[in-house]
């Protein structure tokens, strides 16, 4: 069996030093491109109401994630509190949003690790990571040092800093993110970021030149690369084209991209007037015929 690729960086010393670098972060917070500045360290708290202790929803096997992941034991999930992004429509709104969850100390988290690993899980799934990178890669530490050996994944909204993506090169076999959006203007009026777009653009990038296309196993498991997802929005705000005609000519047309159709209006998506509808069966079939017709072929839809 393939070790995954933190095994080396543990064995190293290297993990130890990313941790170091990571929590420096925090002192004046820039883990993200919000880049806050609060001193989370002492308990500040900026834009994803985090502090120094990482909040966790909830963590299970989880089997409704893109089969590849899921295998027969699932996929072991652990839910972060908070994000960085918020979304207007978050279908995890209570979570996201509401902050429902506790802290959790890195040895509780290395615990859970440890747990869903011992149920069979095929992976650890990090959801919502990029404001708790630092913990994740404490606890990281510790659940190696007990006998941690399923790759890790990073289930990302896709809002993150390239710096803080380069510190995980060697921890992450799987980055899983979201392409949100094409146009600022949307990506402003649903989650206060008209940056996202660039960003999405250049951490996706980054993470295919850290793990490349996805590879999966004799036993149609991933066990490492890139896998990204795409909600499709009514009316057509997610950028759908706009978004795969950039995957297959800056990232790889081979690339696995997940065309999601289940939009439903959640959160406070009904402040926007064309989100306030479900999205149609036609809407989600010309998103997939337009990712087709841009040179995508792995597809899940």
């Amino acid at each position: 069996m393939t070790k995954p690729v933190y095994s080396k960086t543990f064995n190293n010393g290297l993990l130890h030093e990313k941790i170091k670098q990571a929590y420096c972060l925090l002192e004046e917070c820039r883990l993200c491109p919000r880049s806050c500045k609060v001193n989370r360290l002492e308990d500040e708290k900026g834009i994803c109401k985090t502090g120094k202790k990482a909040m966790v929803s909830s963590y299970n096997a989880h089997f409704g994630e893109e089969t590849p992941l899921v295998g027969k034991n699932g996929s072991g999930t652990i839910f972060f509190t908070n994000c960085n992004l918020l979304c207007n429509f978050c279908q995890n709104y209570d979570i996201s949003h509401e902050g429902h969850g506790r802290e959790v100390t890195d040895e509780e988290l290395a615990e859970m690790m440890l747990l869903l690993q011992s149920r069979g899980c095929h992976n650890i799934n990090f959801v919502t990571p990029s404001h708790v990178v630092p913990q994740i890669l404490s606890a990281l530490e510790i659940a190696i040092g007990k006998g941690l050996h399923v790759p890790l994944i990073y289930n990302t909204g896709g809002y993150d800093n390239v710096d803080t993506l380069k510190l995980l090169e060697g921890i992450f076999d799987i980055y899983m993110p979201d392409f949100k959006f094409w146009d600022p203007v949307i990506a402003e009026r649903t989650c206060n970021a008209p940056d996202y777009p660039e960003i999405a653009r250049k951490a996706v990038m980054e993470m295919h030149r850290q793990v490349g296309d996805l590879k999966i196993n004799n036993n149609g498991i991933a066990i490492r690369g890139l896998l990204i997802r795409h909600l499709v929005l009514p009316k057509g705000l997610s950028g759908t084209r706009e978004i795969t005609r950039f995957i297959v000519k800056e990232i790889s047309p081979n690339t696995y991209v997940n065309i999601m159709p289940q939009y439903r209006p959640c959160g406070k998506a009904t402040e926007i007037e064309e989100l306030s509808d479900f999205l149609t069966q036609k809407e989600h079939n010309d998103a997939v015929k337009s990712a087709q017709e841009e040179g995508l072929w792995n597809l899940d839809f």
